[in-house]
């Protein structure tokens, strides 16, 4: 029996001019618990714990890490807001659309595209890295490096491919798995912490120019400075909850589980990422040691103060939760490729749009995302991959943010059950100012290639798109009523 609140998604669905295509079996768990599983702080909170470390210091994650969260929550919120008016698959796009025009929502397109299959290599890159060095694998070279992470990604894709069923058991499992092992490895790092010294938290020191590997920043002095470049830290970790309204024609009562599960993802992956990076602080049993570690600093603080098998135990959870982090990743990509698809906004739409009538699943976007984001290992290191990841799906998040505070009381008028009333605009404007700033610091060495990549792939769009796309590209169907 079809539950009540399917017949009115559906009915807002087509008002917004599209049928149901795809399976809608979400719960409002579960949407919440798919951008848990890709914000996921046992993955970017780990794997790049270094970059936050290897600024400043302990004030990165004692200071840091919470302002970048309040910042998060404000892209967050006023998203959640338009997603409550708006729930389709690959939502932001569509909201670019709406709000800002066909340019707007296809220039949102392309970088919440190139961010999330940007990000899911990083994810992957990221857990192949860390599981070598945390069970001291023998690294058998570079070959052998993306041969293991094109088959991580190709086994993420083969469960996409199964359908949303399959991949909602995995991201609600994901979701109960990063509660669990943050949980614990929390307390545990606590617990066994050779002393608590708290004034890390606070403490500033320049750990610019050790030779730490390449994700050490250039020797410089400017503390400041060095401090914002350590906010990469949380940004790359908070990303991903985008995921709850690239699967909005997936969910149950959309308008209202949606913003639900992209403000909790935030709130909740914020506030225990927070703990969890703070124990790991206070446990390291000597902070310059630890420095010096580079990207291996958290499993050996791990191994260094815990029994050998909670230690070995805390770590094949982390593993598992980076790997079904990609999972979910791919998960989102392939929607928002399949959404934008089923307007004609890519090449080989026609093939891209299909979806699967015995799983639901759009299975030859998921092939694709999986195939082109596996391909990004070949030409970036770790470090560039998640700072060029980070950079497009801000920009994407605020693309639409920023046309809706214009659009607001003008031609958006229809508001969803979620929504902030007078704090929409001030806090798009916070979002949209803190957004540039991201762009700034993304770009910073020992992430300088990324300035050549953002500069290229900008350039492109703007000659694509006025080119021919601004005549080609139609947009979403019924662009206007749906505004109004």
């Amino acid at each position: 029996m079809t539950p009540p609140e399917s017949n009115a998604d559906e009915t807002l669905l087509a008002r917004l001019g599209y049928r149901q295509e795809l399976t809608r079996r979400m719960s409002g768990f579960s949407n919440f618990a798919i951008s848990l599983s890709i914000i996921c702080i046992l993955a970017g909170g780990i794997t790049s714990f270094h970059v936050g470390l290897d600024s400043v210091g302990g004030a990165s994650i004692g200071i840091g890490w919470p302002i970048t969260c309040l910042f998060s929550l404000c892209v967050a919120a006023t998203m959640a807001q338009v997603a409550s008016a708006f729930p389709t698959a690959g939502g932001l796009y569509h909201w670019g659309c709406l709000l800002g025009g066909r340019g707007c929502g296809w220039t949102t397109a392309w970088f919440n595209l190139a961010g999330l299959i940007t990000v899911l290599a990083a994810i992957n890159a990221g857990t192949h890295d860390f599981a070598v060095a945390a069970f001291g694998l023998k690294s058998a070279g570079p070959a052998a490096r993306l041969g293991i992470v094109v088959a991580m990604t190709l086994s993420q894709a083969l469960f996409n491919h199964y359908g949303i069923r399959l991949t909602t058991l995995l991201t609600d499992l994901s979701g109960w798995l990063i509660l669990a092992v943050a949980a614990v490895l929390t307390v545990a790092l606590a617990m066994a912490a050779p002393h608590l010294e708290w004034s890390r938290l606070w403490s500033f020191h320049n750990y610019s120019g050790l030779p730490a590997g390449s994700a050490t920043f250039p020797a410089q002095t400017n503390l400041a400075w060095l401090f914002a470049l350590g906010l990469m830290l949380p940004a790359y970790t908070l990303t991903g909850f985008d995921a709850s309204a690239h699967t909005a024609e997936e969910t149950l009562d959309a308008s209202r589980n949606v913003p639900r599960g992209i403000v909790r993802a935030v709130a909740i992956s914020g506030g225990v990422g927070w703990l969890m990076v703070v124990a790991i602080l206070l446990a390291i049993p000597n902070l310059p040691a630890g420095v010096e570690k580079g990207a291996d600093v958290v499993h050996w603080t791990i191994r260094s103060v815990l029994p050998g098998p909670l230690a070995g135990l805390l770590l094949v959870g982390i593993v598992a939760a980076q790997y079904l982090c990609g999972l979910a990743a791919l998960t989102s990509a392939s929607r928002m490729m399949y959404a934008f698809a089923r307007d004609g906004g890519l090449p080989f739409s026609a093939q891209l749009r299909q979806v699967r009538p015995t799983t639901g699943s759009p299975s030859s976007a998921v092939w694709t995302a999986a195939i082109l984001s596996a391909g990004l290992i070949l030409l970036l290191s770790y470090e560039t991959i998640a700072a060029i990841g980070t950079v497009f799906l801000y920009v994407s998040y605020v693309l639409p943010v920023g046309a809706g505070a214009l659009a607001v009381g003008r031609t958006w008028r229809r508001m969803g059950p979620w929504q902030l009333g007078r704090a929409f605009r001030p806090l798009a404007a916070v979002a949209t100012v803190g957004c540039v700033f991201l762009v700034v610091i993304g770009v910073q060495p020992p992430n300088q290639q990324a300035v050549p990549i953002l500069a290229g792939i900008t350039l492109m769009m703007l000659v694509v798109w006025f080119g021919w796309e601004r005549r080609r590209f139609q947009g979403p169907p019924r662009v206007l009523d749906a505004a109004d």
